[in-house]
């Protein structure tokens, strides 16, 4: 980081930043790359319907390309459901964790409170 101040000054910086707050940049990029991808999606979603929709003059060519912008969008769905699903997923998952993490503190410190008692003949403070 010293280094970083010596050489580039904005270098220390970041160096300085990451070193502080580095276990918050991997929930931001993962906030920022969702937000990102919901953008762009929706801006797939209105470009489709305007850029590639017109006609070319063949009927079942139009009809085949019609069916597939169809089919390749019900998948783009599934795979929106399927990512959202296993978000949730992850999510019960980190909560699960963290609430088992809890629980096992509550053990602790009553198991640690009611050895102290014993220690000192039921007279500690509670």
């Amino acid at each position: 980081m010293v280094l970083g101040f010596m050489v580039f000054w904005p270098l220390g910086l970041a160096m300085l930043a990451y070193i502080l707050f580095g276990e918050r940049f991997g929930h931001f990029k993962r906030e920022a790359n969702s937000r990102v991808d919901g953008m762009f999606s929706r801006c797939r979603r209105a470009s489709n319907g305007s850029q590639f929709r017109h006609n070319t003059g063949n009927v079942a060519f139009d009809d085949w390309r019609k069916a597939e912008f169809d089919r390749i969008e019900a998948e783009r769905r599934k795979l929106d459901e399927m990512r959202e699903e296993f978000d949730s997923y992850l999510r019960e998952l980190r909560r699960a964790k963290d609430q088992e993490e809890f629980d096992r503190f509550m053990r602790d410190r009553a198991t640690k409170r009611n050895e102290v008692q014993d220690f000192d003949g039921g007279t500690a403070p509670a």
